[in-house]
């Protein structure tokens, strides 16, 4: 990552690299911090740290700090609790964490890294490792192993771009908000934070710096348009938008593009353990069936009805467990199915609802159910049943103006032909949907 910033501050010193509501940073601030940073680090002799800090800015500099002198940084979530956050630091055996928050492990402030006087810096070592942490869903989150130099194989393609302002959609701890990053200073572009990740807050801080380019998931892209529809207010006029962490329904993207004519639509599939995006263009959802062939920097394959990957830039293995060999193969967790020339996802292997022995995948059925007239947002769901374990269920908030009975009549309708056990049996009104990580929870009851 030092290697972006430098070529970064060299270009265009005085440009703003980020922007959120704790101020703004010009690429040459950020490398004045990062310099004493890394000098901080070297003096202190530490290996392995962790990030917990709500200032893009500063997380953007401690991690090019650590690339710089090839100490592993890892960014913890916000929001865990004081006990979580020590629970993560002992499992994954960081010597101290990087924050403002009193927590019982050790701890340094930003301040007091940054006020270090910069001194000389050893040659860029040869391993340059980083942790990126899976978004323990389903789990205590792990930590994925990576190296700066495989993280870093493609960005030669991306050309300098300082006009484009990018969303940050992400939570930095996630692999998508770390691809973010690198991204813009790859571009040596700037990023734009909001006040939340919440889609009203995202909105907001995009009118206000005028965004070109964002990516988020398709729930984020859900929330965002429902926001938009409903506060009336200008749209802003995207160059660029990316969706990704979760199946991108087909309806989506043709709300999407008429929502934002100007704007390019990219599909991004990737995961934190290979450690590189795959990105589709052609506004059809799913893979191309060419994304089969053998012979490119990311592969796939289809076992069982599961997309499998490997990668020339996966990820060493997950901390505290063996390394993962060169060319491994690795099972994704997501269900697909081959359509003609096309790789259409059926949602996570976590999603699948058993419905008396019936497996019914629950993309399909929000897809169907996102097209009936006043529905805004939707979420099917297993909910528990005595007599067959799951029956399917949906969620739905309306837009205004629509009336319950009327569209339930028409989800029902638009369901009638799908199998018995793949019809709603339950219809769910709802003022607002939670999530998780701006991810859609679709297997199990509520």
């Amino acid at each position: 990552m030092i290697e972006l910033l430098e070529a970064a501050v060299a270009a265009r010193p005085d440009d703003v690299v980020v922007t959120s509501p704790y101020g703004t940073t010009t690429y040459a601030e950020l490398h004045r911090d990062v310099q004493a940073i890394a000098t901080a680090l070297v003096e202190r002799d530490l290996r392995r740290i962790a990030i917990l800090d709500p200032d893009p800015a500063h997380v953007l500099a401690v991690l090019a700090a650590c690339s710089r002198v090839g100490v592993e940084g890892c960014v913890y979530p916000l929001a865990p609790t004081d006990d979580a956050i020590d629970e993560m630091v002992a499992r994954f055996e960081h010597e101290v964490v990087v924050t403002g928050r009193g927590i019982s492990s050790p701890v340094v402030g930003y301040a007091e890294l940054a006020a270090t006087t910069p001194g000389d810096l050893p040659a860029l070592p040869e391993s340059r490792p980083i942790m990126a942490m899976t978004t323990g869903t389903s789990g205590f989150p792990r930590g994925v192993r990576h190296e700066w130099d495989r993280l870093l194989r493609t960005t030669h393609k991306i050309k300098p771009a300082p006009e484009q302002r990018w969303l940050l959609a992400y939570g930095l701890n996630q692999f998508g908000g770390l691809q973010i990053l690198i991204h813009v200073l790859a571009a040596q572009a700037m990023l734009v934070a909001a006040e939340s990740f919440q889609p009203r807050d995202a909105l907001d801080a995009m009118r206000a710096s005028g965004v070109t380019h964002a990516s988020g998931t398709p729930t984020f892209w859900r929330f965002l348009l429902a926001e938009i529809k409903s506060d009336g207010g200008a749209v802003p006029d995207l160059r660029q938008v990316s969706l990704g962490g979760e199946a991108v329904p087909g309806a989506l993207l043709d709300r999407i593009t008429e929502r934002f004519p100007n704007a390019n639509i990219s599909q991004i599939y990737g995961a934190t353990e290979f450690g590189q995006n795959v990105t589709v263009r052609d506004g059809r959802p799913g893979l191309p069936i060419s994304m089969l062939e053998p012979g490119g920097d990311v592969e796939f394959k289809v076992q069982d009805g599961e997309l499998w990957v490997r990668s020339k830039a996966s990820m060493l293995g997950y901390h505290g467990e063996e390394e993962v060999p060169d060319g491994a193969w690795r099972a994704t967790g997501d269900l697909v199915e081959v359509v003609g020339d096309r790789i259409e996802f059926r949602g996570r292997k976590t999603d699948v609802v058993n419905v008396g022995g019936v497996k019914v995948h629950p993309i399909p059925i929000e897809d169907r159910v996102s097209k009936v007239d006043g529905v805004s947002l939707v979420r099917a769901y297993g909910r528990p049943n005595p007599m067959v374990g799951h029956v399917l269920a949906v969620e739905i908030v309306l837009e205004p103006g629509y009336d319950e009975k009327a569209v339930a009549s028409e989800v029902r309708a638009v369901c009638a032909d799908l199998p018995p056990a793949a019809r709603p049996r339950s219809i769910k009104f709802l003022d607002t949907m939670t999530t998780t990580g701006n991810k859609m929870l679709r297997g199990a009851g509520r």
